[in-house]
């Protein structure tokens, strides 16, 4: 009676909505995955969640994540003035320019880490990050000659003007590789784009996630990272294939074919 009096279907009471008990599943997943990575945004939940063998649309995805209430909050974007100056050895092959930089932290007992990061900017790949309490141009030579004997020599290296990269044992070592230096322009770290923007999220989901008691476990640590980023986590740029993914692809597509 009461439902006729309102223009209800008698249904309409009783219902009750199938779709949280069909996605329940995902969304544990969900959990789980954002638990282990909090700073894994839903296009990357969504990568993962596929490996699992949930295949969901992005607009799904970011429905649930953010019901759940998972979703990263955004960063406020920074102004910046576009430099006129062109970039300059653009890679367009694997191996052909590396850019490294610095990044610092610090331990729970306030010792200072020194993280000397080396990216190719071609495959995204992290070659290499040492950490040290002091990182000076000789220890920049040893790892940048270990990864050559590793990788073979890269065509340029890119960084910034600070005094480990411009100092004479450095330059004379890299004009005897026969490797090509450019540096950026004083006051404008966009130049060397790549690498800031992996410690960006170097920082943003390791040294800003993990706490070190001392400077072996933060080796450990970011050794353990550094082989997650080129093996595990999905690369927007690349398509959200991994660095090795991608590097394995690029070595497919160069074999000849077999007749």
């Amino acid at each position: 009676r009461a439902c006729g009096l309102i223009g209800m279907s008698r249904a309409t009471p009783s219902y009750k909505p199938r779709l949280p008990a069909k996605d329940a599943p995902v969304v544990e997943a969900m959990r789980e995955l954002s638990a282990q990575y909090p700073r894994y945004g839903y296009r990357r939940i969504r990568i993962f969640l596929r490996r699992r063998g949930f295949e969901l649309s992005w607009s799904r995805t970011h429905r649930l994540c953010r019901q759940a209430g998972l979703l990263v909050p955004r960063k406020r974007s920074r102004r910046r003035i576009a430099s006129k100056r062109p970039r300059v050895h653009s890679p367009f092959k694997a191996n052909m320019v590396w850019a490294y930089d610095f990044v610092f932290d610090t331990t729970a007992t306030g010792q200072q880490l020194k993280c000397l990061t080396v990216i190719d900017e071609y495959t995204r790949e992290c070659l290499a990050i040492d950490v040290a309490g002091s990182i000076r141009s000789k220890r920049v030579i040893e790892v940048l000659s270990r990864l050559v004997s590793v990788h073979g020599g890269c065509s340029a290296v890119r960084s910034d003007n600070g005094p480990e990269f411009v100092s004479l044992a450095i330059l004379e070592w890299i004009a005897g590789a026969g490797i090509a230096t450019v540096l950026n322009d004083p006051g404008k770290p966009w130049q060397n784009g790549a690498d800031e923007s992996f410690n960006g999220k170097f920082r943003d989901e390791c040294l800003s996630v993990e706490w070190f008691r001392s400077r072996r476990e933060a080796k450990v640590v970011i050794e353990s990272w550094r082989q997650h980023y080129n093996e595990v986590r999905p690369h927007s740029s690349l398509q959200y294939l991994t660095p090795m993914e991608f590097k394995q692809q690029l070595h497919q597509n160069l074999q000849p074919a077999v007749f």
